[in-house]
């Protein structure tokens, strides 16, 4: 059984990427402009992007049409020689499988500091696959083409295209190189599933959410550090899990407001909930060494405000000889009162143990998402809700209910026609609300109500 429920790793990432798209890596040492190259392929902000070197450490993919063809565009962290910082060994690990994936290789030079130790290292280790490799000189910023050429050609990878990714130059003429580099895929297989399962791995730092991932994956696919805030980005990853397509979205730690310091740290903070808003459901992973922290409380309001399915991970299980399940459920559930409908999972992501109830926990959330209830059975049941309890009055004025229909699914949205909405009260809104719940489930997501006065 657990063995049904292994992603199908072995095909999964990269079966996804290469046979629906192919694979570009963007390559080269650090402060070149990868990501402002990412960014500008892709005609959106996706990486993030300051003048530090460093700043990108793990891959970060975009979908990328030219011309009517489409590829996946990979981001990687700058090259660094060997020792120079702790991440070293890791991010250039990471640059490796990105070459060992990729159908094209962008190895990004910076023209205005002319070659540097680490671009011959580089070249060196791109020589052996040549016939993938196009040499591009960034912050070429002028027409003296010739002479960077001349500068880059003991690389012994050809003529460079020269371009400026953070003013556009020379950016149709990369593409066209691009295409005619890129393998034909039939039109037949590129076309992408109409929708996928998008899953992000949030809470505080380090908590155990780039471990966590890897182990959904069944690789190493991000960098893991006991070191709080080693992941900046929100990084998406596909994975097929059982035919079903699901990306899955590491996030940055969500640190209290007074914690975030500037530049990169506060736009990891942005990205990690713009992240949140485009999923449908989130695993909020807790510490099972420190619960429940204030700030686990915070990102689990927001994730309620935006009406997500969730998942409430305690990891780290393994590190725990004393504690109850049971006491910490109840715990769990003491605190996120809010939060009752969201299924409780205790996971170890260090040695995998609870992981594979993971993602068949989240399909079936999702499929409680995109559950509808006909007009027709739901007026019938909430005539009786109503009938059990009576609803709010004012006075001599009573809420009166005219109709409810289902207006949306992901996240299921009810609309209640009412003679006025002033007579409403939140306690008996939450009253209706477990009543939908008891009598057509929606396990693991909130229930969007909404109130309109006759007419409108």
């Amino acid at each position: 059984m657990a063995e049904k429920q292994t992603p199908n790793t072995s095909n999964g990432i990269e079966a996804c990427a290469q046979v629906i798209r192919p694979l570009v890596a963007i390559v080269g040492r650090q402060n070149v402009g990868k990501s402002t190259l990412l960014n500008r392929l892709a005609g959106r902000r996706i990486a993030i992007v300051e003048d530090l070197p460093g700043t990108t450490r793990d891959r970060l993919t975009a979908n990328v049409n030219w011309l009517g063809r489409d590829f996946t565009l990979i981001d990687t962290g700058g090259v660094e020689s060997k020792g120079s910082s702790i991440f070293s060994d890791d991010i250039n690990r990471q640059v490796d499988t990105a070459i060992n994936e990729a159908a094209l290789i962008l190895f990004l030079v910076d023209a205005k500091d002319g070659l540097l130790p680490t671009d011959q290292d580089i070249a060196a280790k791109l020589r052996q696959v040549k016939n993938r490799v196009l040499l591009v000189a960034n912050k070429a910023d002028n027409d003296k083409a010739d002479l960077i050429s001349a500068e880059l050609h003991p690389l012994g990878l050809g003529e460079p295209i020269t371009i400026s990714a953070y003013h556009g130059r020379g950016i149709n003429d990369l593409l066209d190189a691009i295409m005619e580099h890129l393998p034909q895929i039939p039109s037949a297989v590129t076309d992408q599933p109409s929708s996928s399962l998008k899953i992000a791995i949030v809470g505080r730092p380090n908590v155990g959410k780039s471990m966590m991932l890897n182990q959904l994956l069944g690789e190493d696919r991000v960098i893991v550090s006991d070191i709080p805030g080693t992941t900046r980005d929100a990084i998406d990853t596909v994975l097929d899990f059982e035919g079903q397509s699901i990306i899955l979205i590491d996030t940055a730690g969500i640190k209290r407001r007074g914690h975030q310091g500037e530049g990169v740290d506060k736009y990891s903070v942005i990205r990690s909930l713009d992240a949140i808003d485009r999923a449908d459901i989130a695993l909020l992973v807790m510490d099972a060494s420190e619960l429940v922290t204030a700030q686990d409380l915070h990102v689990a309001g927001y994730l309620q405000k935006a009406f997500k399915g969730v998942i409430i991970i305690i990891n780290k299980w393994d590190l725990t000889k004393t504690l109850n399940k049971s006491e910490v459920t109840s715990c769990i559930r003491a605190n996120f009162k809010f939060m009752r409908h969201a299924p409780v999972l205790y996971t170890s992501a260090k040695d995998g143990s609870g992981i594979s109830a993971i993602i068949p926990q989240a399909l079936d959330i999702y499929r409680e998402r995109l559950k509808r209830i006909g007009t027709g059975e739901l007026n019938s049941t909430v005539q009786q809700v109503l009938a059990r309890h009576t609803p709010p009055h004012k006075g001599s004025r009573i809420l009166k209910f005219l109709y409810v229909t289902q207006a949306e699914v992901n996240p299921p949205t009810f609309v209640f026609f009412v003679n006025d909405v002033t007579l409403m009260h939140f306690s008996y809104q939450r009253y209706l609300e477990n009543q939908l719940r008891q009598n057509f489930g929606f396990n693991g997501t909130p229930l969007r109500l909404v109130f309109k006065a006759r007419g409108k």
